[in-house]
């Protein structure tokens, strides 16, 4: 057939007086353009017809994971090689005096297959990926490093392959010539080993996953991305930011993930009492703190227990110095104590405490340690910032001042 159709444009050029090697060169030129608009027209024709039956069938569906095939070209890039077959088993019909243009031409083809066999099984690599990341296993132990590692081997295969093919000799040959470069290849890819080194530590290490909370240098955020050698950011103000997947490895980071996963979000935070307003409670005091509900019963029970212990090691009282005493700032801590095991909006079984810590020029620090229940920021923040509202005012009601430097 191909035969007879460049035997017909050779003698039409003829007939034009063109002459035998002129004739030859236009009539097989034609034939070649024809076979590659045929093959294009074949590819296209197809593409149509996939669009209209199985794409639509695709899409149609209500089942997910077919959707991927649309998405990742796996069959957009499989129609690509239907051309390339076909301009590969035909060209050197369309091309009999000149065998070495055809060999050029047919090498050149089958170069492009190789391509796109590369490419079509990156989309496969793709598609997997994307079916694993609609596990939630995915958000535990993301595999986009991995699966970019994966490609970057293919494609230096592919590379090899392509050469070796060119040169006609063996990928073994190729990898010998290519043993010399070595030093040069690690020095330009340094940056993408050490990211896939760190990325397969922190996956295996389990240190970081996709959604994770964490804090390192400029980054203050979720982690939206994990990849062979960067890990996205957003921040808290929506910014991004992107670090270097090695540095996560090399340099300390803090990851709030423990707290997102525990009953609640720690407040440890002090207040500085001044030092020269703590003293020992006299009667009209405590008689006034008893009118306080929350530490009513303990004020009553505690001192029952002191004046007991005074009695029993028969101390005279009349010294304040001498026995056991109540102060205001001790009363001032069960109350706020007491305040906190009421207030609805912190985590009971979580460690709380009220401590008195190292004094400093600054007076005596009290540290309040407890876990809100509500692990949201803006939350976490609006229930610390009542607690100590209530708090700072309340410490004038005990007769002590809040140091405040002057």
């Amino acid at each position: 057939m191909i035969e007879k159709y460049i035997a017909i444009l050779k003698n039409f050029t003829l007939k034009m007086g063109l002459d035998e090697s002129l004739s030859a060169i236009i009539a097989e030129s034609i034939s070649t353009l024809t076979l590659l608009v045929f093959s294009l027209g074949i590819f296209f024709l197809i593409k149509f017809i996939l669009k209209k039956t199985i794409y639509k069938i695709i899409q149609l569906s209500t089942n997910k994971y077919d959707d991927l095939l649309i998405k990742n070209k796996v069959i957009g890039r499989m129609c690509m090689l239907i051309p390339a077959l076909i301009i590969g088993a035909l060209l050197n019909n369309t091309l009999p005096d000149f065998p070495e243009t055809a060999a050029f031409l047919t090498k050149a083809v089958n170069v492009f297959e190789i391509i796109i066999c590369t490419m079509i099984l990156s989309a496969f690599v793709s598609t997997g990926e994307d079916l694993y990341n609609m596990h939630e296993m995915s958000k535990i132990k993301p595999v986009t490093g991995l699966v970019q590692v994966t490609k970057i081997v293919l494609y230096i295969l592919t590379a090899l392959v392509i050469i070796a093919y060119i040169l006609g000799t063996k990928i073994g040959n190729v990898l010998i010539s290519l043993g010399t470069m070595s030093a040069i290849i690690i020095l330009v890819f340094q940056d993408t080993i050490k990211g896939f080194v760190g990325s397969i530590q922190l996956s295996v290490n389990d240190m970081l996953r996709i959604g994770d909370w964490i804090a390192v240098g400029p980054a203050d955020g979720n982690v939206l991305e994990i990849n062979l050698t960067t890990v996205k950011v957003q921040n808290w103000d929506n910014t991004i930011t992107t670090i270097p997947t090695y540095t996560l490895v090399s340099a300390p980071f803090t990851n709030w993930r423990g707290m997102t996963e525990s009953g609640g979000r720690r407040i440890a935070r002090t207040i500085n009492i001044d030092v020269n307003t703590v003293r020992y409670c006299t009667p009209e005091m405590l008689e006034k703190y008893k009118h306080y509900s929350l530490i009513k019963d303990y004020i009553i029970q505690r001192q029952e227990d002191i004046e007991e212990y005074n009695k029993a090691n028969d101390i005279d009282t009349s010294e304040i110095l001498n026995g056991r005493q109540q102060t205001n700032l001790g009363v001032y801590r069960a109350y706020i104590k007491a305040y906190l095991n009421n207030n609805p909006k912190l985590n009971h079984n979580l460690t709380m405490m009220v401590r008195q810590m190292q004094p400093t020029e600054f007076g005596v620090p009290l540290q309040i340690y407890a876990f809100s229940s509500d692990k949201k920021w803006v939350n976490y923040e609006e229930i610390q910032s009542d607690i100590f509202d209530h708090i700072i005012s309340a410490a004038t009601m005990f007769d002590l001042r809040i140091y405040q430097k002057h």
